[in-house]
Order: structure tokens, then sequence, then C-alpha cells
């Protein structure tokens, strides 16, 4: 380890490397209609559709806030999936997540939109998160919250942890430490 321009450089201590990823690019979804989840995800998600090849089959490319959404059309959609009657709203089933800044705002515009919704709230004596979560025309779940209230910190960053980690380690490690004096000394250098 050597410190360069007062700042701590981080060895990899771990024997694997991870690939080298840079961000999510986009999540792909078969659809019944393209026309329809193109209206959901533009008029109620704000994704503006984009450009895409010349593909052999029915689609749509959306963009926005960093992410895309493929559309794969795929009329038979039902035949793939057991359950055709409308599903229940499950903030534990697999979904997609979004940030939002105003709950009140979200609600109120779902609402106007005729749209079903549940809502949850995660929250210990120093954060709390809302969440909203409903379906898009296939099912889908969606997930609106304010997940930046919560700090993100490694497992092993123990000391720093929140009742949201019941599980960690007892005592922080090496890596941790200059992890944090890391982040220390760039909040520092931030403030002034």
């Amino acid at each position: 380890m050597q410190r360069v321009n007062n700042m701590m450089e981080i060895e990899e201590v771990n024997n694997h490397k991870a690939l080298p990823l840079l961000s999510l690019n986009h999540v792909s979804l078969l659809c019944r209609l393209v026309s329809d989840s193109v209206r959901f995800y533009e008029h109620v998600l704000g994704f503006v559709p984009i450009k895409r090849p010349s593909f052999k089959f029915n689609g749509a490319w959306l963009s926005n806030y960093g992410i895309g959404i493929h559309l794969i059309e795929n009329p038979s959609i039902d035949d793939l999936d057991t359950i055709v009657e409308p599903r229940l709203i499950n903030p534990k089933d697999n979904h997609i997540s979004f940030q939002f800044t105003d709950v009140g705002l979200v609600k109120r515009r779902l609402e106007d939109m005729g749209m079903k919704y549940v809502t949850a709230v995660v929250e210990d004596e120093v954060n709390r998160v809302d969440q909203v979560f409903f379906h898009d025309p296939d099912g889908y779940m969606i997930e609106l919250c304010n997940y930046e209230n919560i700090p993100i910190l490694p497992l092993a960053s123990c000391s720093l942890l929140s009742s949201f980690n019941k599980a960690a380690p007892a005592s922080c490690g090496f890596m941790e430490n200059v992890m944090m004096e890391s982040l220390s000394m760039e909040m520092l250098n931030i403030s002034f």
C-alpha cells in the first residue's frame, strides 16, 4: 500500500478479479404488446424511446436515468407463465427499482393514473426508506424508493453499520479501516 497525494490507495486483496463492469446498461423485458409497454414506460416512468437496430422481431428500446429498457414483443407471453390472473403486488417478488425524491408526489400521480400500488417503509433509529410498488402492463414489478437515505457500506465496515444488517462481523479489518480513512479524507477535502 502506498500514499499518493495524501490519499490511500487500496490494494486488491482477493485472489480473483471481477469482470471489468462499468454500470448497468439495460434491462430486457418480454411484453405482450410493445405499444402498451412503451406507453407505460414513457408516460409513467419518464423513459424516452430511442432508435434500435433492425431486428427481425417487434420491440422497442427506451432510455433515461443512465439505463435502458429493451422491450421484446411476445404475444404468447402467457404461455410462458403459469400464472395468468393478475398478480398480487408483492414487494418480495422480482422487481426493478428506481430512486425518487417525493413519495407523496409519486402516490398522487399513480392515483391520478388509476394505478394500484402498495407502499412500505423500512426504518431504524437513523434511516427511513419509503417504497412504492406497482406493476407494468405485463405484470413486472416496479419499485420506486428513496434508498439514497441509506449509506452504502461494505459488510465488513461493521462498526458503522446500522440495524439494517444484523449479521455484521464483530470487528473491522485492515481494508475496511483503510477504506474508512480514505472516505474520511475525501470528506474533509470536500468540506474545505
